[in-house]
Formats: C-alpha cells, sequence, structure tokens
C-alpha cells in the first residue's frame, strides 16, 4: 500500500470512529456477495437506486403474512390497520421531509403521483394559466408525465433548465415540477429560492424528492412547498417497488381536485355511492386499494430512522462525499475521470457522478470486485452515499478499487 492509501486509510479510520450514525448500520442486512473476488464484502454505493434491507423487515412482514393476512384475514383492515397505513406511514415521513402531520399519503407510484399533483396544480392555479414549466434535465418519467399532463389540461409544456427557471416564469405560468437532486449529476437544486420564484409568478411548485428524501433536509412547511412526491425504496429503504408518497400542503387540501378520485379518497368510500365526493384533508390523495404487503414493509423499514436526524444525516452525507472525492483525486491517474458532480456543500445531494470513458466496463469490473455502484450510459458511473450504513472505509476502498481498474484498463 502506497503512503497515500495508508494516509488515507488512516483517516478512514478515524472518521469511522467518530461517526454518530456508525451504529445504524448494525441495523441492515449487508453480506458479503458470492460474486465478490474481495474477501472483505460488498461496499454498497446504489442506495439512491435501492436502499438496504434492514434487517427487521422479513421477521415482521412474516408475521404480517402468516397472522394478519392468513389468520385474521379480512379483519386485518380494521384490527391490524391495514385501512389507515397510507396516512399512518405519511406520518412517519412527514419528520424525513420537514412536514406537520396530516399532509402526506403514501401509495401509489411516483410516476401516478406526479400525475395527480401535477395536474391538480394546473387545476387550482386557474383557466387563465396555460402553461407548465418543467425541468429540462429531470428524469425521464417526469417528463414524459407532465407532456401527458400538459395535453390532458390543453397546457402548453416549457421544459428550462433549473437554473434558469425564474426567468420562464411568469403570469401564464400555472404550475413548475423540479426535481430536488439531478438524478444523473447529485446536483442539488435551490428548493427554497426556486419556490419564491414560483409563488411570487402566483404559480404552484411541484418538487420531486427521490433523490434527496432521507439524504438531507427538505423544509416542505418552511419553505412553503405546495406539492411534492417522492419514492421510498431509495435512500428510506423500502424495498424494491415500494409505495412513493404525495404530499398536499394543508393551505391546499380543501382544493385539491384529483385527477384520480377512486373509491378510497371518498368522504363516505363504503357507501358505494355513484357520485364522488371527496374526503377531506391528504385522504384525498389516495386512489385505489393500497399494496399492504409493501406498505407494511415500508412500514417497519422506517424504525430504522427512530432517534436519527436529518441534520446528522446531511453531515455525514457531505463528510463522505467530500472523502471520497478526496481518495479519487489521490488515487486515480490525472484524465482518468471528471466529476459531475458540485464541489459546494450547497449544491450536492448525496451520490457523486463521474464521468470516464468505457463507463460501462468500468463499473461491471467495479461490481465484480465487490463495489457496486451504477451506471447512466453513455459514460456516467453514479456512487450513492446512504450515510445509515456506508463509512468511510467503504468509501475509501471504493475509490482504491476504482484506480485499480481504471488503471489496469488503461495501461
Amino acid at each position: 500500500m502506497s503512503d497515500s492509501s495508508t494516509d488515507l486509510a488512516e483517516k478512514a479510520a478515524g472518521l469511522d470512529a467518530a461517526d454518530e450514525l456508525a451504529k445504524q448500520r448494525e441495523l441492515f442486512a449487508l453480506t458479503v456477495s458470492d460474486h465478490a473476488a474481495d474477501a472483505a464484502g460488498v461496499v454498497y454505493l446504489d442506495g439512491n437506486s435501492l436502499g438496504a434491507l434492514p434487517r427487521h423487515v422479513p421477521e415482521r412482514m412474516a408475521d404480517v403474512i402468516t397472522r394478519e393476512w392468513g389468520e385474521l384475514r379480512i379483519r386485518s383492515w380494521t384490527e391490524s390497520g391495514w385501512w389507515t397505513a397510507p396516512e399512518r406511514i405519511g406520518d412517519r415521513i412527514a419528520p424525513l421531509v420537514g412536514a406537520a402531520p396530516g399532509q402526506i399519503v403514501v401509495g401509489d407510484s411516483t410516476s401516478v403521483n406526479v400525475f395527480k399533483a401535477l395536474v391538480a396544480a394546473v387545476r387550482m392555479a386557474g383557466d387563465d394559466r396555460d402553461e407548465i414549466v418543467v425541468d429540462a434535465t429531470t428524469f425521464p418519467t417526469d417528463g414524459y408525465i407532465a407532456e401527458s399532463a400538459a395535453r390532458l389540461t390543453g397546457r402548453r409544456l416549457v421544459p428550462v433548465a433549473p437554473a434558469e427557471l425564474p426567468t420562464a416564469l411568469g403570469p401564464r405560468t400555472a404550475a413548475a415540477l423540479v426535481n430536488h437532486v439531478d438524478y444523473r449529476t447529485g446536483r442539488l437544486h435551490d428548493l427554497p429560492a426556486l419556490t419564491t420564484a414560483v409563488h411570487e409568478a402566483g404559480a404552484l411548485a411541484v418538487w420531486d424528492l427521490c433523490h434527496s428524501a432521507g439524504a438531507l433536509p427538505v423544509g416542505l412547511d418552511a419553505h412553503g412547498v405546495d406539492l411534492a412526491v417522492g419514492c421510498t425504496y431509495k435512500y428510506l429503504n423500502g424495498g424494491p417497488g415500494a409505495p412513493a408518497y404525495l404530499y398536499v400542503a394543508e393551505r391546499h387540501q380543501d382544493r385539491f381536485d384529483s385527477p384520480l378520485p377512486g373509491w378510497n379518497s371518498h368522504a363516505d368510500p363504503f357507501a358505494m355511492a355513484s357520485g364522488f365526493t371527496a374526503a377531506d384533508g391528504a385522504v384525498r390523495g389516495r386512489v385505489g386499494t393500497p399494496d399492504i404487503l409493501s406498505m407494511l414493509a415500508l412500514e417497519a423499514a422506517l424504525d430504522v430512522w427512530d432517534g436519527v436526524s436529518v441534520e446528522a444525516v446531511r453531515a455525514k452525507s457531505l463528510a463522505l462525499t467530500d472523502f471520497f472525492l478526496e481518495c479519487v483525486e489521490a488515487y486515480v491517474p490525472d484524465g482518468r475521470v471528471t466529476s459531475l458532480t458540485p464541489r459546494a456543500h450547497a449544491e450536492r445531494g448525496s451520490q457523486v457522478a463521474l464521468s470516464c470513458e468505457g463507463a460501462p466496463a468500468v463499473m461491471e469490473a467495479l461490481i465484480a470486485r465487490g463495489v457496486v455502484g451504477d451506471l447512466r450510459r453513455p459514460d456516467v458511473l453514479r456512487f450513492g452515499f446512504t450515510p445509515l450504513y456506508v463509512g468511510f472505509a467503504d468509501t475509501e476502498r471504493a475509490a482504491r478499487v476504482l484506480a485499480e481498474v481504471l488503471t489496469e484498463a488503461h495501461g
């Protein structure tokens, strides 16, 4: 091991020893992969795509399946609290995104919730506003949904880069849909300032929190966000396909007109009335029967947040990504990678995106050696840092293995 490797490995050990969140790692199932060449096991840096499994979730799900479903059956809708799960779990997510209780409902996918939020925002904005502004760098599905929402409501879609959003807003703007963190580069957009700009134009702000919730403070209530959506299978560790959530600010709930009114959002769902009367509160965001198995797996997974502050998570996230960039600079030969992720803390989410030649083969080699990140074609390596279970030794090792792979590839 070179002097720089020794120094950085020692620095990592010191940082891990001082880490107040280090004990949270024990709550997750982080095992050695049969495919990892390195006996040290897996460094999992793909929590920005799929969070790791909390150890206690399988036991909870065994009880849900064998007792609640297998024995109580239909009685579990009331006796086990299945019916109220979307709001109950929403209230558990609320502190992680800076929302008071009663404003978040869990259910459906992120895509479905984006559609509900955006169409409802346009309806609340009024008929005289005929433009929907959308983040031009957004995750593709958000763009597809925004285009469909524009067609459905007879509005014009205006794609703009988030930095240009304030100049694109005006008296014709009904709503703006923006990602809090860019999925490709990890750039953190200025939610407070952009929300203010949207409001000054008289429009509503809809935020996608998929890459920020559980990684950094969001402050939905404090910053006056109107509507927000997010997934739960990334930094919230809810499991593959876990239900998403919809935030409707309390001040808008009596006007929230969902384009998907279902029997679950009816004021009296079991009356089976032919006409729709919307329920009060965040329940208006529900549609049909919730996916109870995935819902309750998510509820159990959220236990790992007990006693954890989002501020502590953010501090560690920044320390991890700073340290990773430091190690990459020390280990990787000059010119082999370029960071797409901003250096400034105020502009960085919880991932580092590196551009490099031959990225698909590089990521394949990294995974074979037990460093799991992911790829965005054609040339982006993404490394997500989940502070609840990623440590500084993991971070140093990932950079060191990346350097080895790149050196071998280029000679």
